[in-house]
Parts: structure tokens; C-alpha cells; sequence
């Protein structure tokens, strides 16, 4: 493959004529350059995009017929970066809330026409993985002209719903995934458990980071169960969790290990500054996660053995996290931010003309089944494919297949069948 390096410079506030601008990054991964191109727009928010060393999986497929375009999103890898470090040279918090309400799906898809428009391109397709479908309705609501075709994996994001509404579709999700994984790995319910009793009665397990061990951030580890095989790495998790030592059971370097890797967002803080406002069209978000957990007992922390969380962001975070302590009351204010205007134009993408094609997998935990079927129905022309053998990262594992289906899909052809699925038995 041959990669080449691409840089735009774009108006930090697209609005605003002669402003401030920003340094927006993409690489380009290609075989043949006389094929279209492929914008693939990353999951997050906050994720930069994938960094190749081998040509494998989704992209192996993709560049069999495109010249592929991986955008780092404004804020994440060798873009202007934005974060604990860069954005104290914003000045205060309220600053610096100011400058990240332009870190939104909108101003992404602003930056990728400029990016277009710099490389000469008159029409390119994209791909969405999870955010990046959401970023892919906005592109269909703002610039469908620039379109040739879409392709999104697990990210019909709901047009209308607010954060609660969410939330609410997630935790049930959620709930009902803890149940699947607890149902081939039972034994692992009672080593959960046996975590939170020693984290509630021992008082000095920490992280490499210095962090106190808590239930809430146990809980953490449900990121796991929103993955398509990933999710069985967990039972590796929890049976390595305890070690014996001379002043009794503590848990283990390799535990406390993985528990770091999920509970950080020193890589990636932007996912945690910026979730809810993802969603935000209008009111204020508010901490939805936090104030919808409320209708859910089983998984309060109190709880004698809560459910595992998953994709849900926390107050206590900011106050936890020493990648996002730094951004605590810049993260409160965009929580309490009622200015967000709207994402997605419901009367363009009810008359849309792009070919678009979905994968909604059935039990998705982070984007919900029946709210990404809502919005299919409000796009023009937009196929769904719905499938129960995957999961939210399905593109991980069968990438090449999944991005062949939807493609094929686009092009009128009759997708070949899924590859057969079997649930590991605990």
C-alpha cells in the first residue's frame, strides 16, 4: 500500500469569516490511484483514526476499490490536538468550553469538505464506524451534493431523541447483555462480586495512576461486553483478578492492568468531554447518564453486585482521571450548554438521493436497535441491514465482509449470506 500524508488548515469557527483556524490531518491509503475515493469517518468522539501497519481487515476490502482517506477528527491525532495539556492554552474553563462547542459533528463535516475541495475530489463515499455514522447523517444533511455513496456500521444515531431517551435504550441494552455474558460464564458473576466485596472492605487497591479501586470503576469493565468476540476477553479478565500474597488476596498487577486501560482517557479525552454533546440539539444534556442511572437499581453502585456500565460518562470522572481532572469545570459547562443547534436537516435527508446502506446489529448496546430503525425511516433510500451476528464493533472482526455487504448493497447487488455465528459456552 502506499500512504500519503494530507493536511488542511480550516476555520476554527466555519461561521466566521477570517477567524481563527486549526490544522486538520488525514492519511491516504491506496493501492491504485485511479479509483475513487473513500472518506472513512472514525468512532468516537474523540477517536483519531486507525493507524495501519498491514493491510488487513475492513481496509484490505476498501481499498480494492477506493483510494481510502482516514480523517483524524479536529482535536485527535496529528490534528490540532485538544486536551489537558493544549487546551490550558485557551485560558479559563468557560474558554475553553467556548472552543470545544466547535468539536462538533458539524464542524467535522465542514472540515472534510475543505479537505475534498483542497484534493480536487467532485464526489467521494464515506464509511461511519459508530460516531461516524452520526457524522455521516449530519454529511447528508449539509453537503449531500458531495456524495457518491454512504456506508455506516452500527451508527444510525436518532434524530430527534434527546440524551435521556438515550441513555435509557442503552442501560436496557446494557442490562440484557450483562445477563447473555453472565449466562455463559456464571461462575464470573460470583467473582464480580467477590471484587466488589474486596473494594468495599479494603480500602487501598489502586490503578498505576494512583487511583483508589471503586465499584463505579469496576463497573467499567461492561466496555468489554459491547464488543463482537471481544466481549469473551472479559472471562480472561476476571479469572486472573485475584493473587495471593503475604497479607492475603489482593487483586492482581494484571487486573488492576487491564481495569487502567479501560478507565483512562489519557489517549482519548475528548470521548468523555465531548459525549453527551453528541446528542445535545438544543437543550442542555445535563449528565444524562448520571440522572438516568437513577431509574435503573441494578446497576447503582450500592447495589450488592451492580451490572457492568458500558460507553456512559460520569460526573466523577473529571474528578477521578488525572487525564481529566484538569477539564472538570470545562466539561460542566458544556454539560449545562443550551446553545447546540441542530445536527441534521430532517427535510433534506427525507428527500435524499445517495445510495446509503446501514449495518444496525440487533443487540447494540451503545447505539440503540430501535432508534437507529426510527431514523432509517426518515432518510430517503437508506437500506438497513439487521443482523444478531454482530455486534458494536463487529467492523473489527469481519470488517472485510461487512464492508463488501454494504457495499454491494449500494450497487443493487444481493449481499452473500452472513458467516456463521456460535456463542461461546462458558
Amino acid at each position: 500500500m502506499t500512504v500519503t500524508d494530507h493536511w488542511v488548515q480550516v476555520p476554527l469557527d466555519h461561521a466566521a469569516e477570517n477567524g481563527e483556524t486549526i490544522r486538520v490531518y488525514a492519511r491516504e491509503v491506496s493501492t491504485d490511484e485511479s479509483k475513487p475515493w473513500l472518506l472513512y469517518l472514525q468512532g468516537g468522539p474523540g477517536g483519531k483514526s486507525p493507524r495501519p501497519a498491514t493491510l488487513s481487515g475492513w481496509l484490505a476490502e476498501a481499498v480494492k476499490h477506493f483510494r481510502v482517506l482516514l480523517l483524524d477528527q479536529r482535536g485527535t491525532g496529528l490534528s490540532t490536538p485538544a486536551n489537558r495539556q493544549s487546551l490550558a492554552l485557551r485560558g479559563d474553563a468557560a474558554a475553553q468550553a467556548h472552543y470545544l462547542g466547535f468539536f462538533r459533528a458539524d464542524s467535522i463535516v465542514r472540515d472534510a469538505e475543505l479537505l475534498r475541495n483542497q484534493l480536487g475530489i467532485d464526489k467521494w463515499s464515506t464509511l461511519g464506524q459508530s460516531y461516524g455514522g452520526f457524522c455521516t447523517l449530519t454529511y447528508l444533511s449539509l453537503f449531500p451534493q458531495s456524495l457518491e455513496r454512504c456506508l455506516v456500521t452500527g451508527g444510525l444515531a436518532s434524530l430527534t431523541a434527546d440524551a435521556d431517551t438515550v441513555y435509557r435504550a442503552t442501560y436496557q441494552r446494557m442490562a440484557e447483555r450483562n445477563e447473555e455474558y453472565f449466562s455463559w460464564y456464571p461462575r464470573d458473576r460470583e467473582v464480580l462480586e467477590r471484587i466488589y466485596t474486596h473494594v468495599r472492605t479494603f480500602h487501598d487497591e489502586r490503578l498505576p495512576d494512583g487511583r483508589l479501586v471503586t465499584v463505579p470503576l469496576v463497573q467499567m469493565l461492561g466496555q468489554y461486553l459491547g464488543g463482537n468476540t471481544r466481549v469473551h476477553s472479559l472471562h480472561h479478565v476476571l479469572e486472573e483478578a485475584f493473587v495471593d500474597t503475604p497479607g492475603g488476596p489482593r487483586l492482581s498487577d494484571t487486573f488492576l492492568g487491564v481495569l487502567h486501560e479501560q478507565a483512562s482517557r489519557a489517549a482519548n479525552p475528548l470521548y468523555a468531554v465531548m459525549h453527551e454533546s453528541i446528542y445535545a440539539q438544543g437543550a442542555a444534556t445535563r449528565w444524562a447518564a448520571e440522572r438516568v442511572l437513577a431509574e435503573f437499581d441494578q446497576f447503582n453502585p450500592e447495589a450488592p453486585c451492580p451490572l457492568l456500565t458500558g460507553e456512559m460518562v460520569y460526573r466523577w470522572y473529571f474528578t477521578e482521571d488525572p487525564a481529566l481532572r484538569p477539564l472538570e469545570e470545562t466539561a460542566r459547562l458544556l454539560a449545562e450548554h443550551e446553545g447546540f443547534g441542530p445536527l441534521y436537516d430532517l427535510e433534506v435527508l427525507a428527500g435524499n438521493t445517495v445510495p446509503v446502506a446501514a449495518a444496525v446489529y440487533h443487540d447494540d448496546v451503545y447505539v440503540d436497535r430501535e432508534l437507529s430503525l426510527d431514523t432509517a425511516g426518515k432518510v430517503r433510500g437508506l437500506q438497513t441491514w439487521v443482523t444478531k451476528g454482530f455486534h458494536h464493533d463487529g467492523i473489527a472482526d469481519e470488517g472485510a465482509y461487512i464492508v463488501k455487504r454494504l457495499l454491494d448493497m449500494t450497487n443493487g447487488q444481493v449481499p452473500a449470506a452472513e458467516p456463521e455465528t456460535k456463542p461461546v459456552q462458558g
